[in-house]
């Protein structure tokens, strides 16, 4: 397994205990990586997607409610709400193609999710990317 897919991995599951506690980001960070072992580049890489995740909330957040139709983000899985929110922000906060993110972003959500939220997850990001990429070339 790659170092950013372990990176990815790590940051959902900070990004999940900060979903459910709403405890502090350094707390969190504290206590997971004190239990956790990674090399500086994944753990540097899973701490930029967990805190532009968490910065970038609300606009992060209003993307998925605009794309996510017919669900509101209080109805997800807390996993799929989380990988959705860390792929975003890998979209926003990162130079990795958003093709590279969303395939990433699947397989996290495979592997601590299930198959059919694959088919969710896919949906709504590709909508997330097809306004992005619209965005990026009109400027």
């Amino acid at each position: 397994m790659s170092s950013r897919r372990k990176a990815r991995e790590f940051a959902l599951q900070l990004l999940f205990q900060q979903d459910l506690t709403h405890n502090p980001v350094d707390e969190i960070e504290r206590l997971f990586w004190s239990s956790t072992e990674a090399d500086d580049l994944t753990r540097d890489f899973a701490g930029h997607l967990f805190h532009q995740a968490v910065t970038n909330h609300d606009l992060i957040d209003d993307l998925i409610r605009k794309h996510a139709l017919h669900w509101r983000l209080d109805r997800m899985s807390a996993v799929d709400r989380n990988v959705i929110r860390m792929a975003v922000a890998e979209f926003l906060y990162t130079k990795t193609p958003k093709v590279v993110v969303i395939d990433e972003a699947i397989e996290v959500a495979r592997k601590y999710s299930g198959d059919e939220a694959t088919e969710f997850v896919n949906g709504v990001l590709d909508a997330i990317r097809e306004e992005l990429e619209g965005i990026e070339n009109h400027e």
